[in-house]
């Protein structure tokens, strides 16, 4: 039914006098908005374990909701997407499209593609060269092939065959990149300024095709082709005024927007994104598409300043996270997968995908290996290359505007687009694995059993999520510090999130190198980070030395970061926040980066469940008059053994007033015998896991005993000792923890667990990572009157873990352990 588009009322009148919504652009935008976004953000959900760019699921949200899937059922289809509204909806959707591109322009800079030097350049050049042909090669086959596809005019057929199977898309790439932590990477770093040159490429090439494209179709009205060269004279000015003119302009108003000036005029920030607009209307006037003048706009403004990321901060959650999404669902409504039909349509799609994948990958290793790169980096850096999708969904969509391409050609491609992109991460996985260094493995006893007193530095990694962390950490670590003569070095990671946002691609940029977190050389004036900043000044009070850091990452591989960096630094300790700490921050999430960080880590971990008793009073120093009371629970085993050598070093301190409480076992339940066997049908999640290794029980006895020994020793004097026959563990254990005598408890994880520990192995766990004692202590729910530090020590001998069932007999041994599993 045909539609008369001025008769389209903005808004209804509401339901209660008659009107359907429906029937009405905002209401019916609304409804379009919502279902679009509820859809792409399941479908980004479901996708997430498989490491994909959320480009891929807004595109399978597009299509599934066009013609293709929901659409195949008329009612929907002319109820939700009528035609009268799709320009309403792409209207909307093209000013998301128009300051995304103006964000890719901000983040493509132009210094660093001339700095990337001829490797770059000539490997982007094979690398658009090659596929290029072959475009041109697919496209006479498809002009000979799909039905009304000689309609069109040869020249924009070919040019816009060529853009499409030649294009590498730059937003997605840095995002796969920094996914897959190589942004920063030697092959991270070509692939990004080959992909740069070959966007600048991509953009002079698809101008040149609208150009050419006019209204695409032969039969059309004829056109002079000095049109198309004053088109492209045009173009050229353009370019050539934005960079004369406006770049000197812009980097004058970030200047002014620079640190120097307390307030940043919101002026500069609205005229800039006005600049936008204009600079997407002055292309279009001219006859390329108004995305051009945007991105080009975006290469104008200075890179890395305040100005740059406040404008960063202004628009890309509302236009990457709202309209963006819209533009992927308008291309949805215009692809119909349906009209690829038939073996010979398929075998298109085929060649179409092969030919790209091909071309592309080719070009790229051939040019690399020529460069004398490995050839693993070179493939690596030619499947990378073969990313599509936002700027090839744009190409596609142009060259359907000017119906360069049909029905048929635009789903094979658009389908090409999305099989490029899905198989970049799991190939890119599969075929790169950078080489690491043999890891070295460290703990706490190390450092007190070296006669070597350069070695007697105590190195600790300290991460945090934001400020909140900050007090309890600091106390934790004056506590530690020893006050005689040796150092503490102590390396700050800041954990950060890495997400689909430019902000966080550039904070990867800067705070990695060669793949991983680096540290920089603390200079006056540059602490802008406050949790930087506050252990900073807090390094001033002693002998502390503090290097901070930021890791940005998938929550799923934050644990290689931590790991690498500890490996690289060759600390003694990770201290990690616990599950108290990371309610705010997505807890399951943060817990399950502790949980492989205690299972990878090269030396021993300690994590710190914060209930609030511990540093929150005052900020800690050398002089501290505030008595900080610490409780270390001993049952046995290595772990324990580490919590006691930690409890060691704290009775250092003048300030830190340190009890070990020991529990032993009742003179009569010497007789009883538990056995732990492995339990496959537990989930991991809900029940503690214990160590695998087979060790000798007499000597593990020996080694306690000795380790008592040696803390009576040296620490009676300023630390209190305690033995308590052990009765029911758990409500021993909670007494402790709820009766206020001590700020800060500390117990052994009890991965191979005394007797004591083992009889509470089929306890339900609420945080089976810190282990049955440290569950029990870090409950919410009990009324906990003190913080908990949970150690586990560094043994490879202990590195397998398995959930474990109490098995228990009347023979005359402790403890057995843990059967192998089968």
């Amino acid at each position: 039914m045909a539609v008369n588009i001025t008769s389209i009322k903005t808004s209804s009148n509401g339901a209660w006098q008659g009107d359907n919504p429906l029937d009405y652009a905002f209401p019916l935008l609304i409804v379009q908005t919502t279902l679009i976004l509820v859809v792409s953000r399941s479908l980004a959900f479901l996708l997430k374990p498989l490491r994909q760019p959320k480009v891929i699921a807004e595109i399978v949200g597009g299509i599934l909701l066009g013609p293709s899937a929901f659409g195949r059922n008329e009612a929907y289809l002319h109820r939700i997407f009528p035609s009268w509204s799709t320009p309403i909806l792409e209207s909307v959707a093209s000013i998301g499209l128009l300051f995304f591109l103006f964000l890719v322009g901000l983040e493509l800079d132009l210094g660093s593609v001339r700095r990337s030097g001829r490797r770059a350049l000539g490997i982007a050049l094979a690398g658009i060269s090659l596929p290029f042909l072959c475009g041109i090669g697919v496209a006479f086959v498809l002009r000979s092939t799909v039905d009304g596809a000689d309609k069109v005019g040869y020249g924009q057929f070919l040019v816009f065959m060529g853009v499409a199977l030649s294009i590498t898309a730059f937003p997605v790439l840095a995002r796969i990149l920094a996914e897959l932590k190589l942004l920063t990477t030697q092959v991270g770093e070509t692939a990004m300024a080959a992909a740069a040159f070959n966007d600048m490429a991509a953009w002079i090439l698809l101008a040149l095709a609208v150009a050419l494209a006019g209204d695409g179709a032969e039969g059309g009205a004829h056109k002079s082709p000095l049109v198309s060269l004053w088109v492209l004279l045009s173009g050229v000015a353009f370019v050539a005024f934005m960079m004369v003119a406006v770049r000197p302009a812009m980097r004058w108003v970030a200047r002014r927007c620079s640190s120097e000036h307390d307030v940043v005029d919101e002026a500069y920030i609205v005229l800039t994104l006005a600049g936008v607009l204009v600079s997407g209307f002055m292309t279009d006037l001219i006859g390329i598409h108004s995305i051009f003048g945007a991105f080009v706009f975006g290469l104008t403004i200075p890179k890395g300043g305040e100005f740059a990321e406040r404008l960063i901060e202004r628009i890309e959650d509302f236009v990457t996270g709202l309209l963006l999404p819209l533009y992927f669902a308008s291309s949805g409504l215009k692809t119909n997968v349906a009209k690829i039909q038939g073996a010979e349509a398929w075998g298109l799609l085929t060649l179409v995908i092969t030919t790209a994948c091909a071309g592309k990958i080719a070009g790229t290793f051939a040019a690399a290996m020529m460069f004398a790169m490995p050839a693993r980096e070179a493939i690596t850096l030619g499947v990378l290359m073969n990313t599509k999708g936002l700027v090839e969904l744009i190409v596609l969509n142009i060259g359907k505007e000017k119906k360069v391409l049909n029905d048929e050609m635009f789903a094979i491609l658009v389908l090409m687009a999305l099989f490029t992109t899905f198989i970049t991460t799991p190939t890119v996985m599969a075929v790169y694995k950078p080489a690491r260094a043999a890891p070295t493995h460290r703990k706490l006893r190390d450092l007190s059993n070296t006669d070597d007193s350069s070695k007697d530095e105590l190195r600790i990694l300290t991460c945090l999520h934001g400020p909140g962390n900050v007090p309890s950490l600091i106390s934790l670590i004056e506590s530690i510090r020893s006050t005689k003569k040796s150092m503490l070095k102590l390396f700050i990671m800041h954990l950060v999130e890495l997400t689909e946002r430019s902000s966080s691609i550039i904070m990867v940029q800067r705070a990695r190198r060669n793949g991983f977190p680096f540290f920089n050389l603390p200079r006056r004036g540059k602490w802008h980070d406050r949790v930087a900043g506050a252990f900073q000044a807090y390094s001033q009070l002693g002998r502390v030395l503090v290097r901070p850091t930021t890791a940005i990452s998938a929550l799923s591989t934050m644990h290689e970061d931590i790991c690498h960096v500890a490996e690289e630094k060759r600390v003694a300790m990770i201290v990690l926040p616990g599950a108290e700490a990371t309610e705010d921050n997505v807890g399951h999430g943060w817990r399950g980066v502790n949980q492989r960080v205690l299972k990878h880590a090269p030396c021993s971990v300690a994590v710190l469940v914060d209930h609030g008793f511990w540093g929150r009073s005052e900020t800690p120093g050398p002089d501290m008059s505030a008595v900080q009371r610490v409780c270390i629970l001993f049952f046995g085993g290595p772990d324990d053994r580490e919590a006691l050598e930690l409890g060691g070093r704290m009775a250092e301190h003048p300030a830190v007033k340190v009890t070990v409480v020991r529990f032993v076992e009742k003179p009569e339940a010497e007789g009883s015998e538990i056995t732990l066997r492995p339990s496959l049908s537990k989930c991991r999640e809900k029940s503690y896991s214990f160590s695998i290794a087979h060790m000798n029980r007499e000597k593990e006895k020996e080694l306690d005993e000795a380790a008592v020994a040696e803390f009576r020793e040296r620490w009676d004097s300023t630390a209190s000792y305690t033995e308590k026959v052990a009765g029911n563990v758990v409500e021993e254990v909670l007494v402790i923890g709820q009766s206020k005598d001590y700020n800060l408890v500390v117990v052994g994880k009890g991965r191979f667990p005394s007797a004591m520990v083992a009889d509470l192995a089929d306890r339900p766990a609420e945080h089976p990572e810190l282990g049955p004692i440290g569950d029990v202590l870090a409950s919410s729910s009990r009324g906990i009157a003190c913080s908990v530090l949970v150690i586990q020590q560094h043994d490879l001998g202990h590195g397998e873990e398995t959930p474990a069932s109490k098995v228990e007999s009347s023979e005359p041994n402790k403890l057995k352990e843990i059967d192998d599993i089968v």
